[in-house]
């Protein structure tokens, strides 16, 4: 997303009723990344980090440094000079296991606070660092929770995990723990194997961790129900004070699905009704609904369709085939969506926790993607009908 407002308006209704945009445009509430920022200060048991890859758009790196983030996880070293340029003197954790001797280089150059490994070969090639320099050695487990895996890519077993944090150590380094527990992860469960496996690990090694990191996989607010992070929250803390009551690491979280997603909207129009009742959007899987290939759509209580005049549609919910716009005929989302059966061509369509991996996965394919984000107070309002005035 490339342009933004000049003001914040009240909802996204207010917005698109009265200037009927033809192309996708996100709403930025930064009040409801506050609100959710909140909870995750208030509510875990350690450091908040903010994993810079969800969405690093620099009107949500501004407003996570006014309001208390100092802690950012990054990728690459665009990733870096991004949170640089708005927070200067933030504490990066370069928590990427795999990197070139060249991206490695950069990093160096702008300072890092923690890398993680999770592999001998990926520790040597940081070379030289100065003592005490902290390296999270990664770990995986075969546990359930996630909607996919990341330990396909990423990640040591136990039994490799012992032998590289003892290198950790000899080298002068500092032991931490690193982990991810599946992308929008619904189990608590899921971190308390986590931290068990992780302090199995640190006593094998005969190694007292100065942190453990819980990772991310904290949950955008998606599916039939909210989402009580505090459930997951208080399962973390509860499994720390268990498995590691006999010394305390500094218990660190890096959400980024879990804290922005749901500090934005998406407004799409229908382009087309096909005749065999399939719909046309204005963006797809080229665009901000790209993770929704690989992903289950968001549940239909996040979605709704106004007419133009700004009506809610209320027809019964039913499945239809969802296309994108591009002339790809590939670009449609893997599963049917539950849309009002009254849905018509220049409908809108407001889906609600878009705030992660949509704007940064937009490719602009024939020229079609969400490049606009008009700020708001809040997204969504207790009105069915919005008036057009003037």
């Amino acid at each position: 997303m490339t342009e933004q407002s000049s003001w914040i308006w009240n909802t996204p209704n207010a917005h698109f009723i009265r200037h009927f945009p033809d192309e996708p445009i996100g709403y930025f509430s930064p009040d409801a990344l506050k609100s959710k920022m909140s909870i995750f200060q208030s509510g875990f048991d350690g450091i908040l980090s903010y994993a810079v890859k969800a969405n690093p758009h620099p009107d949500v790196l501004r407003c996570l440094t006014q309001n208390g983030v100092s802690v950012f996880d990054v990728a690459s070293p665009a990733e870096i000079e991004m949170v640089r340029r708005i927070a200067p003197t933030a504490k990066l954790n370069y928590h990427n296991p795999v990197r070139s001797v060249q991206e490695i280089a950069k990093a160096k150059l702008q300072g890092i606070a923690s890398w993680s490994v999770d592999a001998l070969s990926e520790l040597d090639k940081l070379g030289y660092l100065p003592e005490g320099s902290e390296i999270a050695v990664r770990i995986k487990l075969s546990v359930a929770g996630g909607l996919y895996n990341f330990g396909e890519k990423f990640g040591a077993e136990p039994a490799q995990a012992v032998p590289l944090l003892k290198a950790v150590v000899a080298r002068g380094l500092g032991p931490a723990i690193t982990f991810h527990p599946g992308t929008q992860c619904l189990s608590p469960g899921a971190w308390e194997s986590y931290i068990k496996a992780a302090s199995k690990i640190a006593q094998d090694a005969g190694v007292r961790l100065q942190t453990l990191n819980v990772g991310g996989g904290f949950p955008g607010d998606r599916g039939a129900k909210p989402v009580d992070l505090k459930v997951i929250f208080n399962r973390i803390k509860a499994a720390k004070e268990r498995y590691f009551s006999d010394h305390n690491p500094v218990l660190i979280c890096e959400p980024g699905r879990g804290l922005v997603a749901d500090a934005f909207a998406l407004v799409l129009r229908v382009k087309n009704m096909r005749p065999n009742g399939a719909v046309v959007l204005n963006d797809g899987i080229y665009g901000a609904l790209a993770e929704w290939r690989d992903m289950p759509p968001v549940h239909p209580r996040h979605i709704t369709v106004f007419n133009p005049k700004g009506a809610e549609r209320r027809g019964k919910p039913a499945p239809r085939v969802i296309f994108g716009p591009t002339c790809d005929s590939l670009d449609r989302l893997s599963d049917p969506l539950a849309l009002p059966a009254d849905i018509a061509e220049g409908d809108f369509v407001l889906i609600q926790g878009t705030g992660a991996y949509s704007a940064v996965l937009t490719s602009r394919f024939n020229g079609y993607g969400c490049a606009k984000q008009i700020f708001c107070t809040a997204l969504k309002s207790t009105s069915r009908h919005f008036q057009v005035s003037g």
